[in-house]
C-alpha cells in the first residue's frame, strides 16, 4: 500500500473545551443547594479533577470491542472528496492557521482528509491535560489547489465523513523547518523519519494472515487519541484504538523524533476469535531488484529498494542477516527463536552510486528495528517476499509471529521499541555483510555465482575460517580475498541446485574462539 499523513483544528479544540467547562459548571450549580441567610452554609465537596486519559481507558473499549461482532465502517466521499484521482488528493493541504498545536512548543500536528484510497474514517481526539477533546472533520480546515478544483468547493454537501489521519512535525533537520516525522494514514499503516533520511518503508499495528493461502485480513485504527505535548516536551503521545474481524487492540505510542526517531510502544490484544496467524510489530517495505537479481530486470539503475535485508539478533545473540531478492514467486522464511532481542529491515547501500537515481534517492531510506522490551516467548521471525513488477507496491513484510495461538477471550500484552534510523542501534564489534552479488557462474551455466562482502576492519592478520552451507544442493569452489582498499573481505563461492528448486544458503566468518561475523543468509529459488 502507498504511504501515509494526517491534520487538526484549534477553534473546535478550544470550543469544545470551553463547552465542556460550562456543562460542568451548570451541573455543579444544580447540585449545590442556594445557602439562605438562617443558614450557615455547608462546606463545599472538593471538585475532584478528571482521570487523566490514559492506555487502560483504550484497552477497556478494545476489550468491549472484541466482546461484539466486528462491524465495517466505511464513509460515503461524496461532492468534492467523490471519486478524487490521485493528483486530486495530494492538492488538498492543511491549512498551517488551523494547527491547535501552534505556538505551544516544538510540535505542529496537520489533519488529513479523506479521499482517493482512503475512505475509511477515523475518529480523532485531542488530549489536554488529561481532557478528551473529539475533533469534528471540518472541510474549511483545508485549502484546496485551483489547479486540480477549478470549480471551487462544494461545502454543502460534505457532511462528517471523518478524518483519515493525522501527521506530525517537528524541527528534525533545522530549528527554523518544521519538517514532517511521523504520518499514521490508511489501515494501521503508519511510518516515520529519523534526521537525514527520507520515508520509505512503513510500520503497522498488526498483521493477519500475510502471506497465507486464506488472504490477508487488514486491521484498521479505527480511532486516535493525540495528546497535547508541553512547551517543553521531547516526545509526543498517542493513543489508538485497532479493531477487525479477528481481534480489537489498543496501542500507546511515546513518539521522539531525532537522529534515531524512537517510538516506545504498548499493545494490549483481544481476539475475538483464536488466531495462529498473527503477526506482532510487522514492517512492510519495498524490494524490486538488486545485486543479486539484476539481470531479469530492464533498468538504468542499479538497485531499486527501501529494504535490503533482515536483520536479526536472536534471543541466543547470534546475529543474522538475510539478504533481500526478487522471486518470481512468493516466498515465505520463518527463524525460530526464544525471546528475540531485535529484528528488523534495513537499508545498508548508503552510497548514491548503488541506486543511481536523483529522484527517489534510496540510499537515504532508513531502517527499522523492532527491540522486544519484555519476553516474547517462542516464536518465529517471519520474512514474506511477495513478486512485484515495480517499485510502486510494498512487497516484502516482516513480523514476530508467537508459537502459540492468540486464544478468543484473552489480553495479549507485547511492549517493544520501534526505531528509525539510517542504521539498526546494534554497535555490537561483529564484521557485518556489506553488499551481496550474484548471477550466473562463468565456467557452469547450471551453476550460479555468490560473491559476499564483509566489512574488512574488524579481522586481524589471520584470515577467517568461512563455513557456508545450503538447504539443497552443493558448494563449491569458495575463497576468501581481501580489498583493503574497498575495506572488504570478500566471499566467494558457486552453488551449484543439482536439481533442487529451492534452498536456503549460509555463511559465517569464524574465528578460533567462534564467529567474527554475523551470519549470511539467501534464498536460492529456481525461475
Amino acid at each position: 500500500m502507498r504511504r501515509r499523513e494526517f491534520v487538526i483544528s484549534a477553534g473546535a479544540a478550544l470550543s469544545a473545551a470551553s463547552a465542556l467547562s460550562a456543562s460542568m459548571g451548570a451541573a455543579l450549580a444544580q447540585e449545590t443547594p442556594p445557602a439562605t441567610s438562617s443558614e450557615t452554609p455547608a462546606p463545599q465537596a472538593e471538585t475532584q479533577p478528571p482521570k487523566p486519559f490514559g492506555f487502560e481507558d483504550v484497552a477497556a473499549m478494545a476489550r468491549d470491542l472484541a466482546a461484539k461482532a466486528y462491524e465495517y465502517r466505511d464513509a460515503e466521499l461524496v461532492g468534492t472528496f467523490g471519486g478524487l484521482s490521485y493528483d486530486q488528493y495530494r492538492g488538498i493541504r492543511f491549512r498551517r492557521d488551523r494547527d491547535p498545536w501552534a505556538g505551544s512548543g516544538d510540535f505542529a500536528l496537520d489533519l488529513l482528509p479523506p479521499g482517493a484510497i482512503f475512505h475509511e474514517p477515523v475518529d480523532i481526539s485531542l488530549v489536554d491535560n488529561g481532557v478528551v477533546i473529539p475533533v469534528k472533520f471540518d472541510p474549511h480546515m483545508f485549502d484546496f489547489d485551483p489547479a486540480h478544483f477549478p470549480e471551487g468547493v462544494d461545502y454543502e454537501t460534505l457532511g462528517d465523513m471523518g478524518w483519515s489521519g493525522f501527521r506530525i512535525r517537528a524541527p528534525l533537520n533545522r530549528p527554523d523547518v518544521m519538517d514532517e516525522v511521523a504520518v499514521f494514514q490508511g489501515a494501521s499503516y503508519f511510518r516515520a523519519v529519523a534526521r537525514g533520511t527520507l520515508y520509505g518503508l512503513s510500520a503497522r499495528g498488526l498483521a493477519i494472515g500475510t502471506g497465507s493461502p486464506e488472504g490477508e485480513e487488514f486491521p484498521l485504527f479505527r480511532g486516535f487519541w493525540i495528546h497535547k505535548p508541553g512547551e517543553r516536551d521531547r516526545s509526543v503521545l498517542i493513543h489508538a484504538l485497532l479493531d477487525s474481524r479477528s481481534v480489537s487492540g489498543a496501542f500507546e505510542f511515546l513518539i521522539t523524533p531525532g537522529a534515531e526517531t524512537l517510538f516506545d510502544t504498548k499493545v494490549a490484544l483481544f481476539p475475538r476469535q483464536d488466531m495462529s496467524n498473527v503477526g506482532i510489530a510487522p514492517l512492510t517495505s519495498m524490494y524490486w531488484f538488486g545485486p543479486t537479481d539484476r539481470s531479469r530486470v530492464d533498468d538504468y539503475r542499479s538497485a531499486v529498494h527501501d529494504s535490503d535485508g533482515l536483520q536479526m539478533l536472536t534471543g541466543g545473540e547470534q546475529r543474522l542477516w538475510r539478504v533481500l531478492s526478487g522471486h518470481s514467486t512468493l516466498q515465505s522464511s520463518a527463524f525460530m527463536d526464544t525471546d528475540p532481542l531485535g529484528f528488523g529491515l534495513a537499508q545498508r547501500a548508503r552510497d548514491f552510486d548503488s541506486y543511481q537515481d536523483a529522484e527517489a534517492r534510496y540510499e537515504r531510506r532508513p531502517s527499522a528495528w523492532i527491540a522486544p522490551q519484555d519476553g516474547w516467548g517462542k516464536g518465529t521471525v517471519n520474512l514474506i517476499e511477495i513478486p512485484v513488477e515495480n517499485e510502486f507496491n510494498d512487497n516484502i513484510v516482516s513480523f514476530w509471529q508467537p508459537a502459540e495461538p492468540l486464544r478468543a477471550g484473552q489480553r495479549y500484552d507485547f511492549n517493544y521499541v520501534l526505531s528509525f534510523a539510517a542504521d539498526p542501534p546494534d554497535s555490537a564489534p561483529i564484521s557485518r555483510v556489506v553488499e551481496t552479488m550474484a548471477g550466473q557462474a562463468v565456467n557452469n551455466s547450471s551453476a550460479r555465482s555468490y560473491v559476499v562482502d564483509f566489512d574488512l576492519r574488524l579481522f586481524g592478520a589471520e584470515d577467517p575460517e568461512p563455513v557456508i552451507r545450503a538447504s539443497a544442493g552443493r558448494i563449491e569452489h569458495a575463497y576468501l580475498l581481501r580489498l583493503p582498499e574497498q575495506r572488504r573481505m570478500r566471499l566467494a563461492f558457486d552453488y551449484l541446485p543439482e536439481g533442487a528448486k529451492l534452498a536456503d544458503l549460509s555463511a559465517v566468518l569464524n574465528g578460533p574462539e567462534g564467529p567474527l561475523s554475523e551470519t549470511w543468509i539467501a534464498r536460492w529459488t529456481r525461475e
